[in-house]
């Protein structure tokens, strides 16, 4: 390794890099996601540890395992990619134009309000982003969205989260599941159903219920992480789902049955605790006006 440069020097960009290839694992993967090229990324990776002077990942049959050193950079690479978009973020939150990025999960409509903001204030820059829900909190933290429209539950240390309304819950099922076709259905209908879970242990619990009111634990289904997979592993007959109402769910060989006797799902708008931004003030009084309940699946509407 050739002399380490002042860290002063150090590129933001090469940091990304190297967090991106850290969470992925795989350079093929991680490029991917960078939308780079994968000899680039290589090339940037060796780049950043000529920089610090130190081998920073292994490459090994399964992809790539951060070495010793790798290890003490990760967090701190992390915590300086943080610093650095809370800061950009600031000083674009006192200069004009003004910016906002509004995020929003599977199936929320964040159009209404989003429409009226840019009305309002013409001379904003106003950007909508889906995001994953696993996604919602860091994406705030890392300055990424400015505001989210999500569903609980939600990790909130650091946010200020404000309720918008309620959705009931439904069950989904294959078309020719033997509860196809009912009015409703209560948790004992289907206790010995295996239910598709979430990846976060709060969601996973509240989706599925689980433990149910009388302690005993929900069946799991096959582990399945894609969204089609899911949809596949429901319309054959071996899973069903507790999804919110209008989630989007409406295809061939699924049909959602209306759950009784299980409280609601709230859709919410999450928001940084302490940002003090006029765009984002805005719009919170613009998602309590026009967000104030699902939107009718017949209603053709994009954000």
């Amino acid at each position: 390794m050739t002399e380490p440069i002042p860290p002063t020097d150090l590129d933001l960009r090469l940091l990304r890099y190297f967090v991106g290839l850290a969470e992925h694992r795989t350079f093929t993967r991680a490029a991917e996601a960078l939308k780079i090229t994968q000899p680039y990324l290589s090339r940037q990776i060796l780049r950043l540890e000529k920089q610090v002077g130190a081998r920073l990942l292994d490459r090994t049959p399964h992809g790539s395992r951060l070495t010793p050193a790798g290890e003490v950079l990760l967090p701190r690479a992390k915590a300086l990619l943080r610093t650095t978009a809370r800061t950009i973020a600031l000083t674009r939150a006192a200069a004009e134009p003004v910016r906002i990025t509004v995020g929003y999960s599977t199936s929320v409509i964040v159009t209404p309000a989003v429409r009226e903001l840019r009305r309002r204030h013409p001379d904003a820059e106003v950007e909508t982003v889906h995001l994953g829900y696993d996604d919602v909190r860091p994406a705030l933290l890392d300055h990424r969205a400015d505001a989210v429209v999500t569903r609980l539950p939600l990790r909130t240390a650091q946010l200020h989260v404000t309720v918008l309304y309620e959705e009931p819950r439904v069950l989904v099922v294959s078309s020719d599941h033997r509860l196809a076709g009912r009015n409703s259905v209560c948790l004992a209908d289907f206790a010995d159903e295996p239910l598709i879970g979430a990846s976060d242990p709060a969601r996973d619990a509240f989706w599925r219920i689980d433990p149910r009111p009388d302690g005993s634990r929900a069946p799991d289904a096959p582990p399945v992480a894609d969204l089609e997979d899911k949809l596949e592993l429901i319309a054959s007959g071996r899973a069903v789902a507790i999804v919110p109402a209008l989630d989007g769910m409406s295809r061939p060989y699924l049909t959602a049955v209306p759950l009784r006797d299980v409280e609601p799902s709230h859709v919410v708008l999450a928001v940084r605790a302490e940002d003090r931004s006029r765009l984002v003030a805005a719009f919170r009084t613009l998602a309590q006006s026009f967000l104030t309940g699902p939107v009718p699946e017949s209603t053709s509407v994009a954000s």
